[in-house]
């Protein structure tokens, strides 16, 4: 059995089993299912990350919110309508490889390979995915394949980071300006970047290619965030508005307004190839502040 510190507790008396991390300088809630980053915050702040009230905790779904690990593909999987929505990471059940704790920031990390379940799948490629979690002032979470297989494979991956906003419609996203996107709302139409700040005024699935920079941000409630990545040559953004929310079962009918994802990926022409033997790791680091509410001296 895996030794863990006194700052890292598993919980295995609900649905899933939950790593409940209690660190010097933040907290987190990490499920075995997906290695699934479901809450995470500093100490002394609110929860940086949106879950949804209706997400099923059950071996079969989802977890809605967070930060899913979508591998070994993104989205549907083109020609198998019957594959996964993100591939099947996301629904597995990880290993606990270990936890350390050095009085700074609490460490843990996952694993997940290739079995005889998702040798049958349409990704049949031998792997070894490790998945790491660094809890502290600022959130690391890493995703590092390996191929372990004798032949090259693709992949497509994703850190589907769900933030958590006051609302969606005075909130600001700085750090895409002039990048050209693919417009999935429009059928993967190109539009040309925009030079000012994000403002979100619709449903927004949003595929950033070569969007290297850090994005900000900028709740209008009162908090920035930051979200730096490696590995990644993609940045998505999504939030699904109003009919989005009230036609997906997991999501309140205005779970759109207090949510906006920001995820670092390599999907589409940006995917992974790996020969035998090479690994590739994408990662994301969330750092927030809060803003103090300006005061006037009398």
């Amino acid at each position: 059995m895996t030794t863990l510190p006194a700052s890292v507790r598993l919980d295995t008396t609900g649905p899933l089993p939950m790593l409940h991390v209690d660190g010097p300088d933040g907290w987190a809630v990490v499920s075995l299912h997906g290695a699934h980053v479901t809450a995470w915050g500093p100490h002394g702040q609110p929860p940086a990350l949106w879950l949804s009230s209706l997400s099923r905790f059950d071996a079969d779904s989802a977890i809605r919110g967070g930060i899913p690990l979508c591998f070994p593909w993104f989205g549907p999987l083109a020609d198998h309508p019957e594959a996964p929505r993100h591939g099947f990471a996301r629904t597995a059940l990880w290993t606990l490889d270990g936890a350390e704790d050095d009085g700074t920031d609490v460490r843990v990390r996952l694993s997940l390979r290739d079995s005889d379940q998702t040798r049958a799948s349409a990704w049949p490629h031998p792997f070894e995915a490790v998945c790491t979690v660094v809890v502290g002032t600022r959130l690391t979470v890493a995703l590092e394949v390996t191929n372990t297989g004798d032949q090259p494979f693709r992949y497509e991956e994703a850190l589907h980071t769900y933030l958590a906003v006051t609302d969606v419609t005075t909130t600001e996203v700085t750090g895409l300006e002039d990048i050209p996107y693919v417009d999935k709302t429009a059928d993967g139409a190109e539009r040309p970047g925009d030079p000012d700040a994000l403002r979100l005024t619709g449903e927004t699935d949003r595929i950033y290619p070569g969007a290297l920079k850090p994005v900000m941000v900028v709740d209008a409630g009162g908090r920035w965030t930051q979200v730096t990545k490696r590995g990644s040559a993609s940045t998505v953004v999504w939030n699904p508005w109003q009919d989005g929310s009230r036609a997906t079962a997991d999501i309140d009918d205005d779970g759109w307004t207090t949510m906006l994802c920001v995820e670092a990926a390599n999907v589409g022409p940006a995917a992974i190839e790996l020969a035998p033997g090479e690994r590739h790791t994408l990662s994301t680091t969330i750092e927030t502040s809060v803003v103090p509410t300006a005061t006037t001296e009398v």
